[in-house]
Parts: C-alpha cells; structure tokens; sequence
C-alpha cells in the first residue's frame, strides 16, 4: 500500500500510523535476544496484517489486493474466494494477540489500532452493501474453509464478538449461515463444518450438533497412528495434520464437550495424539528453521506450524518440549523464510512460494489470500510478556541440539 493511502486510511479511522520499527534485515538479526523476540514476531504480523487490515477497514480490499494465482487463466475463478482466504486466515492467526492481556503499553497501542481495524473490517466484510462484502456461500465451495477460519478466529477473541453492535452480529451469523449448503467432502473439510458449528456453540446460537458429530467421528476412523490422521481414509505426506485437523480437531471437541459430557474421554484420547504430534512438529524443524517441503499447500508457510504453534499458545506442550526452545525453534522458522526479499511484493501483500517468489509451488487452489494461514505460527502472542514461553532464555530445540553433539531424550512412538 502506497504511503498516501495509508496515512488517508489512518485519518479516516481515527487512528495514527504505527510507531513501531519496520520488519528489517536489523530486526531479524535482533530476534537472537530473548528480550527482543516478542517484537520480532511482532513486526511479523504487522507485516501480514497492515495492507490487508488497512484495506478492508476502508472498503478497499477488493480494489487494493492483487490476486496471484499458479496460472493467469486461474485468477478469474480465485478471485471470486481469495478476499475471505485472506481476512479468515489472518483472523484464525491473529486474534489470540487481539485478546492478550499483561502487554507493555507500545504493544497495547498496537494491539488496539489492530483491534478497531478488524471490527470495521468485520462490518465491511459482512455488510452485503459494502463493495467488500465477501463471499460466503453463493458461490463455490470454498467459502466454507474460509469462514471457518473466520468463525476459528471469533472463537479465540471472544472480545471481537462482544465489541461488535447487533447489526454486525446479526450479518455475521448469516453469512456464516450460508455455509451450510455447503456439503464438504470425506476430508478434513469436515472439521470446517464443525468449526463453524462451534462458533455457534460459543455465542449461545442454535447449532447442527450432527455436523460436529460426524467430524468427529470420521476423525476417530482415520486415525493412522503414532500421533498422525488421514486426510479422510487415506494418510498424505503434508502439513494438513497441522494445518487444520490437530487444531481444529481438539478445539472443536473442547467446545462441544461442554454440551455433551460424551465427548470429554474423546478430548483427552485426542490430546495425547496432540501431545506426540507436537513431539514431530519440533524435530522437523531443522538447525536453521527449513523443514521439509513436502506435500500440498505448502506455500503457506509458516502456518505449517500451526499446530506447534496451537500447543504451545494453550500452554500443553508435552513435557519433553521447554516452551523456550519451541520459541527459539519457531522464531527460526519465522527468520528464514521471511528473509527472502521476494516474499512480499513492492505494497507489502504476500506472494506465492516458500522461500521467496515460488509460483510452480502452488496448487490451482492458491492465490494471493490463500497465503495468510501463515499467520497461524503467531499465536503463541496471546501469552502475556511473562509466560514462561516469553520470558525463559533462549534454548537449543531437537534438531540444533543434536546437530552440534548435544544430548537429547530417544524419539519414541505413540
């Protein structure tokens, strides 16, 4: 985004521009100090979230964001779902800061500037008479992911919810309405039916307890073993078991526990599973924060850690991982691949890749909004400043451990 438009947004929002230092090659050098990690990933939310919460807050995001697809004959067709990918998906990653308490007053200053750009963004987004009124249903399939992600996102601020005035809330819950003539396939597109459903749980609105329930179970079906789930009856070598059905998986069940006592002993079966996929998440991160590229969806980088990163912001990591070394372990990830120049384009809106500007890496279903579930490693900044996750001194994870003679505890499956 121009540095015009910025400050004319800024003004009509009543809110002035950031104070904080630009995401740099200094900041990332700086992330090696403990004390200096919270702003480091800081900066790196700022620069997920400024253009497309800067944007949407005044309508624009439509007009403003490119639509980047693996193919220029894809981009007509994306274009009709990649507004909601982006907003839902920065959300989902997102809101557990928006909801923090216990921050210092630079960060809180921050923190509200954000907080009022995505009520209005949620205005906008849900009001059918906005140019950015956003797809949520009336055509396609898509929309269900993405309003799940959404709704994923209002369940972990509940203070979005309680901030927005009825007429907001009464489009938001038929906009995610919509989605229920959606009928997702036999894959973890369940768990996004249920997620919504969820949601409705939280605010006291009439749900489809089938819709969870056959998640769910299916769930239970696929189980592989040894901490891992197929997507639907077959296992794939991705990042789906972390991208969705781990979070997803347990978080729904949490939730709906809370009307049915039936699903508690599933919860903590579900949890020990979370317990060893978390074990996996942080060896696979190597001594200089790569990790295998390997399977679908694999430009959404960060958010490949969206389970570890799940774990950890609940405060139930296993008792094998320090919280300190997952921080180090995940701030690592983080410095490589934002330190590529080509990640970002010349307005600060993502592009396709993994280290950089990768457009072979893509599926036809990426475009440019698909790209925020990277957000989803940020979500350890729900924890106040004095959490252990925060404040600990740094701590050599698995892979960096091993590689230099250190000793570790044997990897044993579940």
């Amino acid at each position: 985004m121009k540095r015009r438009s910025f400050l004319q947004n800024t003004g009509v929002l009543g809110i002035v521009p950031l104070i904080s230092a630009p995401f740099t090659t200094k900041s990332l050098e700086a992330a090696s100090s403990p004390t200096n990690t919270r702003n480091f990933w800081l900066n790196y939310l700022q620069k997920l979230a400024e253009p497309v919460l800067t944007a949407l807050a005044v309508d624009q995001l439509k007009q403003k964001m490119p639509v980047e697809a693996k193919e220029p004959s894809l981009i007509n067709d994306r274009a009709k779902y990649t507004h909601l990918e982006a907003f839902g998906r920065l959300l989902c990653g997102i809101t557990p800061w928006l909801q923090a308490e216990h921050i210092n007053e630079a960060e809180k200053h921050l923190q509200t500037r954000y907080f009022k750009l995505v009520i209005k963004g949620i205005e906008n987004a849900t009001n059918p008479a906005a140019k950015d009124y956003m797809n949520w249903g009336d055509e396609g399939g898509q929309p269900l992911v993405d309003a799940s992600f959404f709704a994923y996102g209002l369940i972990r601020c509940p203070k979005l919810w309680e901030a927005l005035d009825a007429g907001t809330r009464k489009n938001v819950i038929a906009a995610l309405l919509k989605t229920r003539k959606i009928k997702p396939p036999e894959n973890n597109w369940l768990l996004f039916a249920a997620m919504i459903e969820a949601f409705f749980i939280t605010i006291n609105q009439p749900f489809e307890m089938a819709r969870i329930d056959y998640a769910i179970k299916q769930h239970q079906l696929w189980y592989k073993g040894d901490g891992l789930y197929g997507d639907g009856a077959e296992f794939h070598w991705d990042y789906y078991n972390s991208f969705v059905i781990h979070p997803y998986l347990y978080d729904v069940l949490k939730i709906v526990a809370t009307k049915d006592e039936a699903f508690e002993p599933i919860r903590k079966q579900v949890l020990t599973r979370n317990l060893r996929y978390s074990q996996i998440q942080e060896r696979l991160i190597g001594f200089d924060g790569t990790y295998p590229i390997i399977g679908r969806s694999i430009t959404y980088r960060t958010g490949a850690f969206h389970h570890l990163a799940n774990m950890a912001y609940r405060q139930q990591l296993p008792k094998e991982l320090n919280p300190a070394q997952v921080r180090c372990a995940l701030t690592t990830v983080i410095k490589k691949v934002t330190d590529s120049k080509e990640m970002f384009d010349e307005n600060g809106w993502l592009r396709i890749g993994v280290y950089g500007h990768q457009p072979s890496l893509a599926e036809t279903y990426i475009s440019t909004g698909s790209l925020y579930l990277c957000s989803a490693i940020l979500l350890p900044l729900g924890l106040s400043e004095s959490d252990l996750f925060w404040s600990s001194s740094n701590e050599d994870w698995s892979a960096k451990k091993a590689w230099k003679g250190g000793d570790l505890h044997a990897d044993h499956a579940l």
